[in-house]
C-alpha cells in the first residue's frame, strides 16, 4: 500500500513528456505512485493518441493549476488527408474516403483561412458536455448532438512537410483550440477529408517539451530532481514583494496596501522580501488581498 506524505513535504511543477497510450489521468496516477503524494493534478488534457508536454502540479502547487489552464499551446500535428473519421483522429472509425489530389499551393491557400481568430465546433467524441453529459457518451448512445462552438485564435500555422497523403503542421494557438477539429475542417476545405494521425504538444506558455522528463524515466528515486518550485508555474504573472509585517498579514487572510496601480482582480505572485514565495494575491482598489496563499503563518 502506498504511503502518502503530507503535501508540504514536496510541492511544485513537473514537466512531463507523455507518450502515446496513457490518458492524462493515467499520468497523474503514475506521479502519485512514484512520489507518494496524493495531491496531484494536470493543466490541460492530452488525448491518449497525443504525446508531448503535460504540466503536472504536485502538493499545494495544485492550487495554481487555474493559472496554467489558459496558457497558449503549440503542437506538431500530422494530418492524414483522404480519410475522415468519426473522432477526427486515427483512433476513430473511417466514415468517408476520397482520393487526394491537392497541390502545395492549394494547401498553403487553405491554411491561410485558418490563421487568426476562427470559430470551431467541438468534436462529437469529446469531453465537452451537453445537458451535463459528455458528448462522447451521447455519441456512443447514438443520441442527437449539438456541437458547441467557440472562438479561438491560431497564432501560427505553418506547413512543416507534405508527403501525400500526410501533411505535418506547426500550430501555435490559444487555449481551448480543438486540433482534431482543425484537421477535420482543413480536410473539408481541401475537398478530401482528413484526420489527425499523430499529435505532439511542444509548448505550453513559456514551457517547452525539451525540458520535460519522459514519463517512463520518472521514478521514486529521481522525481524530486525534476520538481520545479511552485512559483515557476505562475512566472507569467506580475511579481510583488512585501515586508515581513505585510507578509504575515497576508498569511492571516488580511489585505495590505498596494504600492502600484493595478486593475481590480489582477492576479500577482507574492513574495516576502527575503524571497519566500507566498502565493497569489489580487488587486482590490488600493490594496492587495490574498487569493491563494501556499504557506502557513
Amino acid at each position: 500500500m502506498t504511503t502518502f506524505r503530507a503535501a508540504a513535504a514536496a510541492e511544485g511543477l513537473l514537466l512531463i513528456d507523455k507518450p502515446a497510450g496513457p490518458t492524462s489521468h493515467d499520468v497523474v496516477q503514475q506521479v502519485r505512485r512514484v512520489s507518494g503524494v496524493r495531491r496531484v493534478g494536470h493543466a490541460g488534457t492530452l488525448d491518449p493518441l497525443a504525446t508531448g508536454l503535460l504540466l503536472v502540479c504536485v502538493g499545494r502547487a495544485t492550487r495554481l493549476l487555474e493559472y496554467l489552464l489558459d496558457r497558449p499551446k503549440r503542437y506538431e500535428a500530422a494530418v492524414r488527408l483522404g480519410q475522415s473519421t468519426d473522432t477526427f483522429d486515427a483512433e476513430g472509425s473511417i466514415i468517408a474516403e476520397k482520393p487526394v489530389s491537392v497541390t502545395l499551393p492549394e494547401i498553403e491557400e487553405a491554411l491561410e483561412h485558418f490563421r487568426g481568430p476562427i470559430v470551431q465546433y467541438a468534436p462529437i467524441y469529446s469531453a465537452v458536455k451537453q445537458d451535463g453529459v459528455p458528448l462522447y457518451k451521447l455519441a456512443r448512445r447514438g443520441q442527437a448532438i449539438e456541437r458547441p462552438s467557440r472562438e479561438v485564435t491560431i497564432y501560427n500555422l505553418e506547413l512543416i512537410s507534405w508527403q501525400e497523403p500526410l501533411l505535418t503542421l506547426d500550430v501555435a494557438c490559444s487555449s481551448g483550440t480543438y486540433i482534431r477539429s482543425l484537421a477535420d475542417d482543413l480536410g473539408t476545405a481541401l475537398g478530401c477529408g482528413g484526420h489527425i494521425s499523430a499529435l505532439r504538444r511542444t509548448e505550453v506558455g513559456r514551457f517547452s517539451v525539451e525540458r520535460a522528463v519522459p514519463l517512463a524515466d520518472l521514478s521514486g528515486n529521481n522525481w524530486r530532481d525534476h520538481l520545479l518550485g511552485p512559483d515557476t508555474a505562475v512566472r507569467h504573472l506580475p511579481k510583488v514583494e512585501f515586508s515581513t509585517e505585510m507578509a504575515e498579514r497576508l498569511l492571516l487572510g488580511q489585505r495590505v496596501p498596494a504600492a502600484g496601480l493595478y486593475d481590480d482582480d489582477t492576479p500577482a505572485r507574492a513574495y516576502q522580501q527575503e524571497g519566500r514565495f507566498l502565493g497569489i494575491v489580487t488587486a482590490a482598489g488600493q490594496s492587495w488581498k490574498p487569493k491563494k496563499i501556499l504557506v502557513q503563518s
